[in-house]
C-alpha cells in the first residue's frame, strides 16, 4: 500500500488539521506566545522533512506531538534551562446556565483555580495533566510522545490526578473537568 503523506501536499494538509492542538501544547511547553508559534513552525518543518513520515493509517497528530516535543527539549539543551509551562486557554463553550452573571462568575472562578493548581504541579505531573486530561491522548499515544512505558504513564497520571485533587479540594473547588477516563 502506498503511503499517501509521501504527497508533500497531502501531508501538509493532514498536518495542518492539528494547528489548534500543537500549538496548544507549545503554550504549555513554553508558556510564552512567541516561543510557541516558533516551536510549532519548527515542528512542521521537522515533520515535512522528515523521510519516515507515518502512514496515513498511522496516529499523525501523536508523531507530530513526538516531533514537537523531541525539538523543544532539544531547544532545553541549548539553553541549559529547565521546562516550562503555560496557563491554559481560558475559552470556555457558551452554555445556557451562563447566561446567569452568578454562574459566570463562579465558572470564571473555578478555571482560575483549575489552572493554578495544574501550574503549581511539577513539571512531569503537568505535562501529563495536558496531553491526557487536555489532549485526550491515550496512555499508548502518552508513553510515545514521552518516550516512557505505558505503565509509567498511568502511575504518573495517577499521582498527578491524586496531588491536582488535593490541590483543589484545598481551595474547595471540585475536579469535575478531572475524571478518570481508561483507554
Amino acid at each position: 500500500m502506498m503511503n499517501r503523506f509521501k504527497n508533500n501536499a497531502v501531508f501538509g494538509q493532514a498536518a495542518l488539521e492539528h494547528i489548534d492542538a500543537l500549538y496548544g501544547y507549545a503554550m504549555t511547553l513554553t508558556r510564552d506566545t512567541s516561543e510557541a508559534e516558533d516551536l510549532v513552525q519548527e515542528t512542521y518543518v521537522r515533520a515535512a522533512a522528515a523521510a519516515n513520515r507515518p502512514d496515513s493509517d498511522s496516529n499523525l497528530k501523536g508523531w507530530l506531538f513526538v516531533i514537537m516535543r523531541n525539538a523543544w527539549l532539544n531547544q532545553l539543551r541549548h539553553q541549559n534551562s529547565g521546562p516550562q509551562f503555560v496557563d491554559l486557554d481560558t475559552n470556555e463553550p457558551i452554555t445556557e446556565n451562563q447566561e446567569n452573571p452568578h454562574v459566570v462568575y463562579l465558572r470564571k472562578l473555578e478555571q482560575t483555580q483549575v489552572r493554578e493548581a495544574i501550574q503549581s504541579l511539577p513539571d512531569a505531573y503537568r505535562e501529563i495533566i495536558v496531553l491526557r486530561d487536555i489532549e485526550g491522548f491515550s496512555y499508548h499515544e502518552i508513553a510515545s510522545v514521552l518516550d516512557c512505558p505505558a505503565g509509567t504513564v498511568m502511575s504518573r497520571l495517577g499521582r498527578a490526578r491524586g496531588k491536582l485533587r488535593k490541590l483543589l479540594h484545598r481551595s474547595s473547588v471540585k475536579p469535575l473537568a478531572m475524571s478518570k477516563r481508561s483507554s
